[in-house]
């Protein structure tokens, strides 16, 4: 779910800008303490700091009101040494160029946890598409692929859904690719509806790829999932399947929160209530009066803390107030470098995003595979091979955070850069 505040002046850009350059400084942090620990030199955490290339392009789009709006887009491509990058299309006021650049470095390192033959790729539009016609959404999203086409296609670059895109955004954009390259190139692009050659188990994968990362730390921890207390940020695509797949198991879900608030019930909430409830862009809370801050949220008493909303919601000033046992982290970046040290001190486990919500991209290569080959899968087939891949690459992450004595988040940024820095190695780059 991304941020549904109204953007203000300026002061709230440049805070923006900040926290996305946050970002990116914190994921460099830890991919240069990966790489060290790995042994590999200070060359290679040169190459593997910054994207190998940023395109910014600028789309003209004519209003409904017959007014042209020039709209600013990214492409980051950060490593294809292991093969095509794959990353998501984000429409968001907020989405800037550090932004987009970090989140292509995490695509890289979760596709190099689940091990897919891909480098990671991400793109952003700074629109609001909530104030936007279908019909303007459509000529942006057309607009999007006649600017980056050069760079992108099924054996370059794979785009796919991100905060506040969806199939039918997809849809456009595989079509208007088609037209461009004059063939049909279902591969160009994942997330697309079934009818178009989409995979089943796509859009529930990335809280199916969650949904086994909290199973598979409860084992580890000796707590049941049935009768397990949980408490999930974030109401959007990931937190309310999420939240649906635990209730479904036998958890209580005690706390659920959406950009204007959040529910708790010790007892558990009615989760299948809520999601009748809810509205297109996952906000429930505003039908209730009894509600409490996304604050006292987080500090709750559980099992299982899953931020799945926003960046930075667990800081130094709040983690020491945690009260999980476990936190899995389903969103981008949800919890800083300093509150993921107090948390491993205070010996709660964390699952991080880049293991947690490796789902999506991971039902997304199978996506790509099917349309590749022409041959389609049941759901059954896909959650089954999806398990099989999630379970592994938790098992790698946590034996190496035992074994190495880290915690999860560098264990999985060790698993995650290795891949990739061996392929740059033999293609002699470093």
């Amino acid at each position: 779910m991304g941020k549904h505040e109204a953007v203000a002046g300026s002061t709230q850009g440049s805070d923006k800008q900040t926290e996305s350059m946050n970002l990116l400084l914190s994921t460099q942090t830890v991919i240069r303490e990966a790489l060290e620990k790995l042994g590999y030199p200070e060359s290679m955490y040169e190459l593997l700091k910054e994207p190998l290339r940023v395109l910014q392009v600028r789309i003209p789009v004519r209003m409904d009101n017959g007014e042209v709006k020039v709209f600013t887009g990214y492409r980051a491509q950060h490593n294809d040494s292991v093969g095509p990058t794959k990353g998501g299309i984000r429409f968001h006021p907020d989405v800037t160029e550090d932004e987009v650049k970090a989140l292509s470095i995490w695509m890289s390192l979760k596709a190099g946890i689940v091990d897919l033959p891909y480098g990671g790729g991400k793109g952003g539009i700074i629109c609001d598409p909530r104030e936007m016609s279908f019909r303007e959404l459509e000529r942006l999203s057309r607009g999007y692929v006649r600017a980056i086409s050069q760079i992108v296609g099924p054996t370059k670059d794979i785009p796919a859904p991100d905060v506040f895109t969806n199939s039918q955004i997809m849809a456009w954009m595989m079509d208007e690719y088609s037209r461009i390259r004059e063939f049909d190139s279902p591969g160009f692009i994942t997330g697309k509806p079934i009818a178009l050659g989409g995979s089943h188990g796509r859009e529930t994968a990335t809280a199916k790829g969650v949904t086994i990362c909290i199973r598979e730390a409860l084992k580890r921890r000796g707590i049941q999932l049935e009768g397990a207390r949980v408490v999930v940020q974030g109401f959007g695509n990931a937190g309310s399947y999420l939240s649906k797949f635990m209730h479904d198991a036998g958890a209580k879900v005690v706390g659920i929160s959406d950009a204007y608030g959040a529910l708790y019930d010790p007892e558990g909430l009615d989760i299948d209530y809520l999601l009748d409830r809810r509205d297109s862009f996952g906000t429930v809370t505003k039908l209730f009066t009894n509600t409490i801050s996304n604050k006292e949220l987080l500090e709750l008493e559980c099992d299982i803390l899953v931020p799945a909303a926003i960046e930075n919601q667990i800081t130094a000033a709040n983690a020491h107030n945690i009260k999980a046992s476990i936190v899995v982290e389903a969103a981008n970046g949800p919890t800083t470098l300093e509150a993921t040290k107090i948390l491993t001190e205070r010996g709660i486990l964390l699952v991080p995003d880049v293991l947690a919500s490796a789902g999506g991209v991971t039902v997304s290569y199978f996506e790509w595979v099917q349309n590749n080959q022409g041959y389609y899968w049941t759901e059954e087939e896909v959650e089954e091979k999806l398990e099989k891949v999630m379970v592994k690459s938790f098992d790698n992450v946590y034996s190496l955070s035992q074994t190495r004595r880290v915690d999860m988040r560098l264990a999985a940024y060790m698993v995650g850069a290795r891949k990739m820095a061996e392929a740059s190695r033999f293609r002699g780059w470093v």
